[in-house]
């Protein structure tokens, strides 16, 4: 499935935050946005997956209008998972997960056995079948994450979008989310903040500066020292990491 973002503007209050901003996630891509903070890159989800209304715009995941389709319509294609998580009731984690089915059921509709089927298989991608029991609320931080994404994967969408999923989580869970969603082997937009994880992960990527696409390509050429410098202020060397074979940087020269 296809992702096709054109000619994106928000407003909030009198502010542009995006300013015509189009993005492009071919089949089973995965795709990067990266930018300094405050530069738009989450805004541009949100106005993407109907968070925030955009005041022009059009998004296609393949032939489904997305800005003018149902939110139950577009859950059953598209899944986010998003930077903060918070609730204030509680659930198992198993019960959480289990939220991830209800784009595709009627009202009322009781769990089927395929149900919990597809449940149980989202756990164990996610590493989380001896958690299924826990309340949510006494996770810690990557591990609410992983749950969040396991409700994701039960959704069993055809595309998904991370708006910045993984900035407050420490380096482990960094690698389990993102290499979880790699697996998945679907469609991808991604805002990232680690520029070796955009490098890593990323088979495309979109800088963005004051809510315009400031460059655009595969990672080595958008990952250069003089885009690096325009984006975020700051000087780097870049190098091949030995051990990856991916881009590493080095900042402060």
């Amino acid at each position: 499935m296809e992702l096709l973002a054109k000619d994106m503007a928000v407003k909030i209050g009198k502010k542009e935050i995006v300013k015509n901003a189009s993005v492009h996630v071919k089949k089973r891509q995965f795709v990067g946005l990266i930018g300094p903070n405050g530069c738009g890159k989450s805004t541009l989800l949100k106005s993407i997956y109907k968070s925030l209304t955009p005041q022009q715009g059009t998004v296609f995941l393949d032939d489904l209008d997305v800005l003018k389709s149902s939110e139950k319509k577009v859950s059953q294609r598209l899944g986010v998972v998003g930077q903060f998580n918070e609730m204030h009731f509680d659930l198992t984690v198993h019960q959480m997960v289990m939220l991830g089915r209800t784009p595709h059921k009627g009202m009322l509709e009781s769990d089927t056995q395929k149900d919990y089927e597809i449940v149980e298989e989202a756990l164990a991608r996610t590493n989380l079948l001896h958690y299924k029991e826990r309340s949510y609320l006494s996770l810690s931080g990557g591990e609410k994450q992983r749950v969040i994404l396991a409700r994701t994967i039960a959704q069993q969408p055809q595309f998904m979008i991370l708006d910045e999923p993984t900035n407050h989580l420490d380096i482990r869970y960094q690698i389990e989310i993102l290499s979880c969603v790699k697996d998945l082997n679907i469609g991808v937009l991604a805002a990232l903040h680690d520029l070796e994880m955009a490098a890593h992960y990323c088979d495309y990527l979109y800088a963005i500066k004051d809510g315009e696409i400031h460059a655009h390509g595969v990672p080595e050429e958008v990952l250069t020292p003089e885009i690096i410098e325009d984006l975020y202020q700051i000087k780097c060397q870049t190098f091949t990491n030995p051990v990856t074979k991916g881009l590493s940087f080095a900042y402060g020269f």
